[in-house]
């Protein structure tokens, strides 16, 4: 797979594990201060899998079409790695310049994830070579969509999934409400948490709602971190087997429910922190979301969880109802975007 761009072609190839360090040599600092960018810790592990659910890629250039002058930490030759034949040289060292997945959720969804250019090679068409691989990838896959999560604040990478064909979806934001094993005896809601939630009764709660609109029926994947697909009745019978699907309800009908994707651990400085990760939260009313976040914050405790993550529709009303049942937010909205795949290529 080629690509055009600059004096010199960009080839995108299939990664393997010795691509890692020259992938965590661009990656180290891709967003500044804002936060660690997670491809280093993740990436030799995409490229080791031979999971056929999932392709990830490699772009590169011959080594003298990089140069990485004037970037700080950066050394001549720090991504350079021993051709083999399918990238820019032969047995001659190669640039690996940047890294993209695909991965399958469904029989028609697909997503697209970790794109990363090296500073040192913009200008040579290396994201959209890497985008087109991805679709590619996806289209023979038979997806009929390909989606992917750009952070609100990129506008680069906004601009370049647009270029390559990608629509705008929707938008969320994370609540985070405090893992608090009392909330819901604190609560003074006339509100109660189902002990067995009925998730055909979620469904039709969710099949009516605003958040369904607003979201376009999506939720957090349950098996790719940070990936979003269609929601769908089965995951939510799932959820309920697996006690995952949390629900409040008045006299009479539900009022909201959550569904508990994950709950991962994370180290940092000697110390391990698990977050539960909620995939999508949808109520029917500023009291009914003051019920569900204590039902959610008092679950996460039961999780053993010091931290949670709630998704919610990017709305002037979920954002406002989270904040005024004093529940923080997240800075920031995350943005997911789509490319129709029924066109061909």
């Amino acid at each position: 797979m080629t690509g055009a761009g600059g004096e010199s072609d960009v080839v995108v190839r299939e990664a393997r594990p010795a691509d890692a360090d020259a992938v965590a040599a661009f990656t180290r600092d891709t967003w500044g201060e804002r936060h660690d960018d997670y491809i280093p810790r993740v990436f030799p592990d995409w490229a080791a899998s031979d999971d056929p659910d999932r392709g990830t890629f490699v772009a590169t250039l011959p080594p003298d079409a990089v140069d990485v002058s004037g970037l700080d930490g950066r050394e001549p030759g720090d991504t350079h790695v021993a051709g083999d034949g399918a990238g820019a040289a032969d047995a001659e060292p190669e640039a690996v310049v940047g890294c993209i997945q695909a991965v399958s959720l469904s029989e028609w969804e697909a997503w697209g994830q970790g794109i990363r250019v090296d500073p040192a090679a913009r200008g040579h068409g290396v994201g959209t070579a890497l985008s087109a691989a991805a679709l590619d990838w996806a289209r023979d896959r038979g997806a009929a969509v390909c989606r992917n999560m750009v952070f609100s604040w990129n506008v680069m990478g906004l601009g370049q999934s647009r270029a390559v064909g990608f629509e705008p979806e929707t938008e969320f934001r994370f609540a985070e409400p405090e893992p608090d094993p009392d909330a819901i005896d604190d609560s003074g809601v006339d509100l109660e948490p189902l002990v067995d939630p009925d998730p055909n009764a979620a469904w039709a709660f969710w099949s009516d709602s605003d958040a369904r609109d607003r979201l376009r029926g999506l939720a957090l994947d349950p098996d790719e971190p940070w990936a979003c697909s269609q929601l769908t009745r089965e995951r939510l019978a799932t959820a309920a087997a697996e006690d995952r699907l949390i629900a409040v309800a008045g006299p009479r009908s539900v009022a909201g429910f959550a569904v508990r994707t994950r709950v991962t651990e994370r180290e940092a400085d000697g110390e391990t922190t698990r977050t539960a990760t909620y995939g999508v939260a949808a109520w029917r009313d500023l009291d009914a979301a003051g019920a569900l976040y204590d039902a959610v914050a008092a679950d996460a405790a039961a999780a053993d969880a010091d931290a949670a993550r709630v998704l919610i529709p990017e709305t002037v009303e979920h954002v406002s109802d989270t904040g005024a049942n004093r529940v923080p937010v997240a800075a920031e909205p995350d943005f997911v975007m789509s490319a129709d795949l029924t066109g061909g290529s």
